[in-house]
């Protein structure tokens, strides 16, 4: 594929940022990677590895990390974004203080702000000047940096409210192990790739609790159902759902012991408390914060998502997993249908 080769400036070194990293290179773009660790810098320099998070990895020599971000944007138009949902007003805070000229921001996190109900995207053009922000585009889909990191075939997607500079970014990415889509839904490709990890808590959940394939598959197909009746009351297609950032997702994080959404549920289901699984994962469970700001959310736009109210009582309230899935069991009689009718009525759309 024909692409012009330029400087990309990625900030986060963590496991995503790494394994973006590696396909820009793959594509022959310099990638300047920043992380705020001296010492994690100085072994990518020197050893090209990233060992705490992608262990078994050789980085391009294409890949120079840099602990200074003003020496990371210097001359540079396009940043990936690759932090934690918590972290991004900060290390936008930090980008606005160096950045001289306007730049287009493509973040790749998934996640919606507590008490602010804000989407990401939403968070950075508040948090950065209209002067210095050409554009924010969303990059979401089914992509465990693990086999992006292998080069196992991926497909992801990528979305902006300007679809030229979702483009942009997809002809930076694609290549023959990394397939982008765009699509012009944000609101439903941030919406999905947030909420579907709520969903994979609660797969951990029952994965640990021993309730085997049938009541995940029914937690799937019912979280999808919430996530789509959300989603759509906030604006969203519902067509975005059934794709990469929505059913995609859903499948890949619900069913992966590389999801750490996944793998923190299913410790919570082997009885851990809340505090003991964030210590044994060391990594942010970006899921955990998700679902009180789901919680907040359906509340708000008046949304049936008992899956969602069911985790925030095990994760906030002290319920125990099994009483949670007990409450869900027990709840009365509905037609399934119902949820797909509903959502189609939101967007007036007709048969």
């Amino acid at each position: 594929m024909n692409q012009t080769k330029t400087a990309i400036a990625v900030i986060g070194a963590g496991s995503w940022g790494t394994a973006l990293a590696m396909v820009l290179a793959d594509n022959g773009h310099e990638v300047r990677l920043w992380s705020h660790n001296e010492e994690q810098v100085k072994e990518i320099n020197e050893k090209h590895t990233n060992k705490k998070y992608l262990p078994e990895i050789i980085l391009s020599e294409l890949i120079v990390a840099y602990a200074s971000l003003s020496d990371t944007l210097a001359g540079v138009d396009t940043i990936i974004l690759a932090v934690p949902t918590k972290a991004i007003r900060e290390v936008i805070g930090k980008i606005r203080a160096v950045q001289i000229a306007p730049i287009t921001i493509a973040h790749v996190s998934k996640g919606i702000e507590p008490d602010s109900l804000m989407r990401i995207s939403e968070i950075i053009k508040e948090e950065m000047p209209n002067e210095l922000l050409k554009d924010v585009v969303v990059l979401s889909g089914p992509s465990h940096a693990e086999e992006v990191s292998l080069r196992h075939p991926t497909t992801v997607t990528v979305t902006s409210e300007n679809m030229d500079a979702a483009g942009k970014i997809q002809d930076l990415f694609i290549n023959n192990n990394f397939r982008v889509y765009t699509n012009s839904d944000i609101i439903g490709v941030e919406i999905g790739g947030a909420l579907k990890n709520i969903i994979a808590l609660a797969a951990g959940i029952t994965d640990g609790l021993g309730y085997g394939d049938n009541a995940k598959a029914a937690l799937m197909t019912r979280g999808l159902a919430e996530i789509a009746r959300l989603g759509t009351k906030m604006g969203a297609n519902p067509l975005t759902f059934s794709g990469l950032a929505g059913i995609g997702d859903l499948i890949v994080t619900c069913t992966s012991v590389h999801s750490r959404n996944w793998r923190a549920g299913n410790l919570l289901g082997k009885g851990k408390t809340l505090e003991e699984v964030l210590d044994n994962m060391g990594m942010v469970v970006e899921g955990v914060r998700t679902t009180k700001a789901a919680y907040q959310l359906a509340k708000k736009y008046d949304v049936k998502m008992p899956i969602t109210f069911a985790l925030y009582d095990v994760l906030f309230n002290g319920k125990s997993a099994i009483d949670a899935v007990d409450v869900l069991m027990a709840r009365g009689k509905t037609h399934e249908m119902e949820d797909l009718v509903n959502v189609l009525d939101e967007r007036n759309i007709e048969d």
